[in-house]
């Protein structure tokens, strides 16, 4: 059981980490460092809109953009952190 237990705190940590890739590349797809027409730059992005836009709609919904920014990569994060600490605290040690 508590292995089942690292491997979720593991899927969230890699998950902390798409939403944090999936905010850069945004950036920099919207300063136009990188090339949204090249096939390589289009796959990734769709493969973590894919896996970012699911969970962050609702937040969208919720929050609005402040001043044309967008909040909800920043609320989801520590929605992450939230979750992992609970874990971590009241379901880890008490596991066998």
């Amino acid at each position: 059981m508590r292995v089942l237990i690292d491997v979720l705190l593991l899927a969230l940590d890699l998950y902390w980490w798409v939403i944090v890739v999936s905010a850069v590349m945004s950036w920099l797809l919207a300063f136009n460092v990188l090339n949204a027409r090249s096939d390589a730059v289009r796959t990734i992005w769709e493969g973590l809109q894919g896996l970012t836009e699911p969970a962050l709609r609702p937040i969208r919904r919720v929050l609005p953009a402040v001043s044309g920014l967008d909040l909800s990569p920043i609320v989801l994060i520590l929605g992450l952190y939230l979750v992992r600490g609970l874990i971590v605290e009241y379901v880890r040690p008490y596991v066998f």
